[in-house]
């Protein structure tokens, strides 16, 4: 009951006028984020994060984590209307939602898959309500080996649970410790691959990181694909959602196994995009009308947008307990709160209750709000796939260098976000990995620390991360999941022969 208490007080911390109000501000922007593509939920709120460093800590988190939902809201509107998908997650939703509005469903489909993705966070949020208390009070009993266990775990889990090749991973992640590694080192007070430039002392800023890696890069792809909006417009009244929701019940078993699947993939380091994948193809293979799948079936919509919102929402879990983001959105949002001063983890539910318990207040609310949103104005954020894209590319460039600019007020920093929208570029065309850079930019010198933290107590022995069963199983499982794309393989010609 202490949770539900701490919740309604977190209620009366986002229910003032002026949260409210970013609140709604934050979940169109996001929609508009979502509909945009070559931007996206991590893109939005890199670029947008400078504007909330005057707020409170917990008004910035509202509105940023807002614009997160109102993003996986928005990527299902050009999936369905347009083929295209706003968001990566948003890929699955096309196979049966384009052709649903190809048949004049499209209100339909965007019924169904609105109605899907909250229903999805909403059951994430209430599992993020109750096990994210028991998880920071458990993670109290973490010391330096434990948490560099974790952040082992995390890393190695994109190798072991990753769909992509590991050993482009693993170069994108090393890629990522090394700029972690720029700047003053936290021990010894050296200068680390500075290369003499006094600008290079601070290290590279995560934020012009992100901002040149997703945004520029993005748009550079965007560019080069000569993107031309067409598709489908749609209407919803209220007669076509009352219809759909009578039909949605026929498809809770999807529902409840599409949760399951984004609630696990939110929590270790999956995501959105392969959740939505995997909910897609299980529902495929369990449903009577599995062969069916992909000629519009309204079942192909439920499940990726459910699984979709649940990994979204449930990703949140880990940064806030132990600070580890279980997505790169999580990532962005993760550097936001350490640039307001505040450490994620398990303390955190005891120093700043009012921050974390309006932080999960807002997510109950903001998916209430982005529902209403998109199902009132889907043609007006349809529309804006009609502005030439020749407008929307540029505009959207100065939004990143004013965004860049701000962190520091320094120029060099605008230039440094091309350079990295370069390298985003080159990354995506020879289909390198971006989230595992970030993830390492992010949390390299934490890990670092607690790695030499964990040496200087044990004397510089490595047996201190076996030194009891918590450290030693996380440490194990990390070691397991590091060696299992290279273990896999030769399973499987071994069964083979």
């Amino acid at each position: 009951m202490d949770e539900v208490s701490a919740l309604f007080h977190g209620f009366a911390v986002v229910l003032t006028p002026f949260n409210l109000m970013l609140m709604f501000v934050g979940i169109t922007l996001g929609v508009v984020i979502g509909v945009l593509p070559g931007l996206g939920g991590a893109n939005g709120v890199a670029i947008l994060l400078p504007l909330t460093f005057a707020m409170p800590p917990t008004s910035a988190i509202i509105m940023l984590s807002c614009i997160y939902w109102g993003a996986l809201f928005g990527g299902a509107i050009t999936s369905i209307l347009f083929n295209i998908p706003g968001e990566p997650w948003s890929v699955a939703t096309t196979f049966d939602g384009y052709p649903m509005a190809q048949q004049g469903r499209a209100g339909e489909a965007l019924t169904g898959a609105f109605t899907s993705s909250f229903v999805g966070a909403l059951v994430a949020v209430v599992m993020f309500t109750f096990l994210a208390p028991l998880i920071a009070k458990f993670a109290l009993q973490f010391g330096p080996p434990e948490f560099f266990s974790v952040y082992l775990l995390t890393f190695c889990s994109f190798l072991g649970t990753g769909k992509g090749n590991p050993f482009k991973i693993l170069v994108s992640m090393m890629l990522g410790f090394a700029m972690a590694a720029v700047g003053i080192d936290i021990v010894t007070g050296q200068l680390r691959l500075t290369f003499g430039l006094q600008v290079m002392l601070s290290g590279f800023d995560f934020l012009i990181a992100v901002i040149g890696l997703f945004g520029i890069g993005e748009i550079l792809l965007s560019m080069e694909e000569g993107l031309a909006f067409s598709g489908k417009s749609a209407k919803i009244n209220p007669r076509i959602v009352l219809e759909t929701w009578r039909k949605l019940p026929a498809y809770w078993m999807t529902s409840a196994r599409s949760c399951l699947i984004g609630c696990w993939m939110g929590v270790i380091p999956g995501g959105a995009t392969p959740a939505s994948f995997m909910s897609y193809g299980v529902a495929r293979r369990m449903s009577r009308d599995g062969e069916r799948f992909g000629t519009g079936q309204l079942e192909g919509v439920v499940a990726p947008e459910t699984a979709a919102h649940a990994a979204g929402t449930s990703a949140l879990l880990p940064m806030i307990t132990l600070g580890i983001p279980g997505s790169p959105t999580a990532a962005v949002l993760l550097g936001g709160l350490l640039i307001w001063g505040l450490q994620p983890g398990p303390l955190l539910f005891v120093e700043q209750k009012d921050f974390v318990w309006g932080l999960i207040a807002s997510m109950y609310l903001g998916n209430i709000a982005g529902l209403i949103v998109v199902l009132t104005a889907v043609p007006l954020f349809a529309a804006i796939l009609r502005v030439p894209f020749a407008i929307i590319a540029p505009v959207i460039v100065v939004i990143c260098a004013i965004g860049a600019y701000t962190v520091k007020n320094n120029m060099f920093d605008v230039w440094l976000m091309l350079a990295f929208g370069v390298v985003g570029y080159v990354f995506k065309k020879l289909d390198y990995p971006l989230a595992p850079m970030v993830l390492a930019l992010v949390l390299g010198d934490a890990a670092e620390s607690a790695f030499r933290q964990s040496m200087l107590i044990s004397q510089g022995s490595l047996a201190v991360f076996w030194s009891n069963w918590l450290v030693g199983g996380l440490t194990t499982l990390a070691l397991v999941l590091l060696a299992w794309p290279f273990v896999a393989p030769i399973r499987a010609r071994l069964r083979g022969t």
